[in-house]
C-alpha cells in the first residue's frame, strides 16, 4: 500500500457574539451549517477576457430550497468577488455578448411585462448591460428559455425552449399550455420511446432551438456618435425585443438531452440529433443547421456510435465532438475526441487515437491549433491539451483535482476553470497555459478569490492502493478523522460510487464523506473495475460481470484499509447509491463482514430493472438476460444477514421505485434476517415520495444524513438509548 497524505484548509474563524452558542468545529459537524454552505457552479469569460462570471447557490430564507445568483470574479485574483444579480427567483446560464453585456435566464418578474404575460413567468432571457444599468428582458416565451449560446463575432443568440406538437407559433403554444393548466390535464400520448428521463417525463412538449439577433439598442455595442435607428431609446418608448425564430420545427424528440454549438459568425448551429432505431433504441448523429434558412444537413452519421457535445473552432472551419461507441453485452463503450470540417468536406478524424482515456468538455484554443479537454485519470480529472495537427494529448494541470468549465483567454495564455477535489468544493482558478504548453510540463492552478470560502475539513485525505485478486492495482481515497491512530482506530465505511462508469475524483454535495468523518468514521472511496480513468481494459474487466471483478476489487480495497493500524476492522459498514447501491446489495448477499449496509436508489432485481428503467435500450446493450440474472442481487436475499437501510425516491426514473419496494419486501420476508413473529425487523426503509434519483432539497438531505448516522451508530458503533443519535423529529 502506498500513502500520500494531504490536509485541507479553511476560511478564517469569525468572532461569535458573546451569547451565541458555540460554533461547530467545522461545517461538517453541523448539518444545518453544511447545507448552508454556498455552492459554486458554471463559469463564463467575456470576449476580451476582462470579466469572469460564476453562479453561486445559497439557501433561501426558509432554508428549503437553493437560489442561484451570478457573481463576478476578478480574473487576476486581486479583487474580491462581487455579486451581480439578486432576486427571489434566482439567475443562471450566464453568457457574454461580443460587446461585453451579460445574458442570463431568470423567472424573476419582468419590469416591463408584455400584454397577456403570465403572472408566474417562466425563465426569460435577460441582459445586464456592461456599461451599467438595470437588467432587462430581451426575449421570452411562455414555455421558458434556457441553454444560452452566443456567437463570438455577431449579435446572434441561440436558446432552447419546449414546444407543444400542435403549436404552429408562440401564441398557439401559450394557448395550449394555458388550457392544459386550467383543465388540470397532464396526460401524454406517446408514440416513441423513451417516455421519461432521470427525474422528469418527456412530452408532450419537446425542445426546439430558437435564434435571435439582438438589436444594437439591446447591447452596449453602440458608439457615442452612432445614433441612427436608436430613436426608441427615449424615455417612455418600450425597448425593442428581437423575434425568436424556431430553427427546428418538427424536431419531435430529436433534441432531447442534446448539446449544441453556434459558429463564431452566428450563421450555423451544430447539434446532436437523436435518431429513432428499431425496437425502441435511439442513436445520436451530428447535424448542421443554417440560421438564416433553417436548412438542416447531416454533418456526421456513424452507425457504430453516439455523437454529441460539438464545439466549433474559432476560425469556423472545424467541429470537434465526442464519439461514444455503442456497447454490447460483451464490449464496453469507448469514448474518443473527433474532428470534422464544418463544410462537410473530408472524413472525420480521431484525435489522440492511442490515448487510453475518455475526453470530455472540449474547448478550442483561440488560434484553433488545438483543444483543451478533461479526462478522468487515476482518481483525478486533469486538463489535457490535444494538438489538432498531430492529435497528441499532453497533460496541462498537475493538481490532484478535477476540472470543469474550461475558459481560455483571448490570447491563449491563460486558462480559467472550476477546480474541485475531496479537499475543496468547486472554486474558480487560473492556469498558466502558456507555460504548460511551452514547457510540456503540467503546472498547478492558482485559486482566484471565490465567492464562497473553502470550508475547514474535519480530517485528512490519503491516496491508498491495493492489489486485486488478478494482480491489478486498485486505488482509493481514504478520508480519516482527526486523531485516528493505532491507539484510537477509526471505524470504517466503504463507499461505493455510482455510474458504474465513473470515479471518486471530485467533491460531491450529495455524498460527502466529511460529514461521516466528522462523526469519527474513516471513509474509503475506491475505484473498482468499471471505473474510468484507468484505461479501457480496466472498464472491460467488469463489463457485463458486475458481481465479479467490481466486487472482488472492493473487497481487496477494504482488506488493505482494514490492515492499517488506524482502522478498526471490527466496526465496518458498506454504503452506495445507484450502481453503488447495486454493489451494496451484492455485498450484503455475499459477505457478512460488515455490521451494516446502506443502499440508496439501488438496483435489486436486474430482470425487473432492465425493462422499466428510463433507457431500457441502453441496458439491453449492457447485459443479456442471462448475464442480468447471473449478476442480480435478489437471488441471494436468503444469504443477507446484515441489517440494511434502504433509501429510495418515488420520482426516480433511472432506478424505478419498484426496485426499492421489492428489495424492502424481500428483506423483511425472505432474507436471512427477516421480520420476527411480531413484525420487528432490524432493516429500515427511508422513502421519499417527492424526491428522485438524488435527494436534492436541503431539509431532505439533512434527514438523509441524520437517518444514516443513527443507523450506523446503532449497528456499527453499538450505541443505544441516550448514547445513540436521535432520529429526526420531522419524521413524525
Amino acid at each position: 500500500m502506498t500513502t500520500d497524505t494531504r490536509t485541507g484548509s479553511g476560511a478564517p474563524d469569525a468572532t461569535p457574539a458573546p451569547d451565541a452558542p458555540p460554533a461547530p468545529a467545522t461545517p461538517f459537524h453541523d448539518l444545518d451549517a453544511y447545507v448552508a454552505l454556498p455552492r459554486v457552479s458554471g463559469l463564463a469569460l467575456s470576449r476580451d477576457g476582462s470579466r469572469l462570471v460564476t453562479s453561486v447557490a445559497t439557501l433561501d430564507p426558509k432554508r428549503t430550497a437553493y437560489l442561484t445568483a451570478l457573481w463576478e470574479v476578478d480574473p487576476e485574483g486581486r479583487e474580491p468577488a462581487r455579486r451581480l444579480t439578486r432576486s427571489a427567483k434566482g439567475e443562471s446560464g450566464a453568457a457574454f455578448t461580443p460587446s461585453g453585456d451579460l445574458l442570463f435566464t431568470s423567472a424573476r418578474p419582468d419590469p416591463d411585462p408584455q400584454e397577456g404575460a403570465d403572472d408566474e413567468p417562466a425563465p426569460a432571457l435577460w441582459l445586464l448591460p456592461a456599461r451599467g444599468g438595470e437588467a432587462r428582458v430581451v426575449a421570452a416565451r411562455g414555455a421558458g428559455l434556457g441553454g444560452i449560446k452566443v456567437a463570438a463575432e455577431a449579435s446572434v443568440v441561440l436558446v432552447a425552449s419546449d414546444v407543444l406538437p400542435r403549436a404552429v407559433d408562440g401564441a398557439e403554444d401559450d394557448r395550449l399550455r394555458k388550457a392544459r393548466k386550467e383543465k388540470k390535464v397532464a396526460a401524454i400520448l406517446h408514440s416513441t420511446y423513451p417516455v421519461r428521463y432521470w427525474d422528469h417525463d418527456l412530452g408532450p412538449a419537446t425542445p426546439h432551438l430558437f435564434a435571435a439577433t439582438l438589436p444594437a439598442a439591446a447591447t452596449s455595442d453602440v458608439g457615442a456618435d452612432d445614433v441612427s435607428g436608436l430613436e426608441h431609446l427615449h424615455a417612455g418608448v418600450p425597448d425593442e425585443r428581437p423575434d425568436l425564430r424556431d430553427l427546428t420545427p418538427g424536431a419531435a424528440a430529436a433534441l432531447v438531452e442534446q448539446g449544441y454549438a453556434l459558429t463564431p459568425d452566428g450563421g450555423t448551429v451544430v447539434t446532436g440529433w437523436s435518431v429513432p432505431q428499431a425496437r425502441g433504441a435511439v442513436r445520436s448523429r451530428l447535424v448542421a443547421i443554417d440560421v438564416a434558412t433553417g436548412e438542416r444537413r447531416v454533418l456526421v452519421d456513424d452507425d457504430a456510435a453516439d455523437l454529441g457535445s460539438p464545439v466549433v473552432s474559432p476560425d469556423g472551419r472545424w467541429v470537434a465532438y465526442e464519439r461514444e461507441t455503442i456497447s454490447t453485452p460483451h464490449r464496453a463503450p469507448a469514448v474518443s475526441l473527433q474532428v470534422v470540417a464544418l463544410d462537410g468536406s473530408g472524413e472525420p478524424r480521431t484525435l489522440a487515437q492511442d490515448w487510453d482515456r475518455w475526453p470530455h468538455g472540449a474547448t478550442w484554443l483561440p488560434d484553433a491549433t488545438g483543444l483543451l479537454v478533461v479526462a478522468d485519470d487515476d482518481g483525478r480529472a486533469p486538463v489535457f491539451h490535444v494538438d489538432l495537427a498531430s492529435g497528441a494529448a499532453t497533460r496541462v494541470t498537475s493538481d490532484d483535482a478535477a476540472f470543469t468549465d474550461l475558459q481560455v483567454s483571448p490570447d491563449g495564455a491563460t486558462l480559467y476553470a472550476l477546480r474541485a477535489s475531496y479537499l475543496a468544493p468547486a472554486h474558480p482558478v487560473r492556469v498558466d497555459l502558456a507555460a504548460a504548453l511551452a514547457s510540456g510540463t503540467p503546472v498547478a492552478a492558482t485559486a482566484l478569490r471565490s465567492p464562497a470560502a473553502t470550508p475547514a475539513l474535519p480530517g485528512t485525505l490519503e491516496d491508498v492502493e491495493a492489489t486485486a485478486a488478478d494482480g491489478v492495482r486498485v486505488r482509493s481515497w481514504l478520508a480519516l478523522p482527526e486523531g485516528a491512530s493505532a491507539e484510537n482506530p477509526a471505524p470504517l465505511l466503504l463507499w461505493i460510487h455510482g455510474g458504474p462508469l465513473g470515479s471518486w475524483n471530485a467533491w460531491s454535495w450529495r455524498w460527502n464523506p466529511w460529514l461521516l468523518v466528522a462523526q469519527g468514521y474513516a471513509v474509503l472511496l475506491p475505484d473498482p473495475a468499471l471505473s474510468t480513468g484507468y484505461g479501457q481494459d480496466f472498464v472491460q474487466r467488469g463489463w457485463g460481470s458486475w458481481g465479479a471483478a467490481p466486487y472482488t476489487d472492493l473487497m481487496a480495497a477494504t482488506d488493505a484499509a482494514e490492515a492499517r493500524p488506524d482502522i478498526d476492522e471490527t466496526r465496518t459498514a458498506a454504503m452506495g447509491g445507484s450502481f453503488g447501491g447495486y454493489m451494496a446489495n451484492w455485498v450484503a448477499g455475499h459477505t457478512d463482514r460488515f455490521r451494516a449496509v446502506v443502499t440508496h436508489a439501488s438496483l435489486w432485481a436486474l430482470d425487473q430493472f432492465g425493462p422499466t428503467t428510463d433507457a431500457a435500450y441502453y441496458w439491453a446493450r449492457e447485459m443479456t438476460d442471462e448475464m442480468a440474472l447471473e449478476n442480480s442481487p435478489h437471488r441471494f436475499v436468503e444469504q443477507i444477514v446484515t441489517p440494511m437501510l434502504v433509501v429510495h425516491g418515488d420520482k426516480d426514473y433511472r432506478v424505478p421505485i419498484g426496485e426499492g419496494l421489492r428489495l424492502w419486501y424481500e428483506l423483511v420476508a425472505h432474507s436471512g434476517l427477516p421480520a420476527d413473529e411480531d413484525g420487528v425487523t432490524p432493516h429500515r426503509f427511508l422513502y421519499y415520495p417527492d424526491e428522485n434519483h438524488w435527494i436534492l432539497t436541503p431539509q431532505h438531505a439533512v434527514v438523509w444524513y441524520q437517518v444514516v448516522e443513527a443507523f450506523l451508530a446503532q449497528h456499527v458503533l453499538g450505541l443505544t438509548g441516550d448514547d445513540a443519535p436521535a432520529l429526526p423529529e420531522l419524521l413524525g
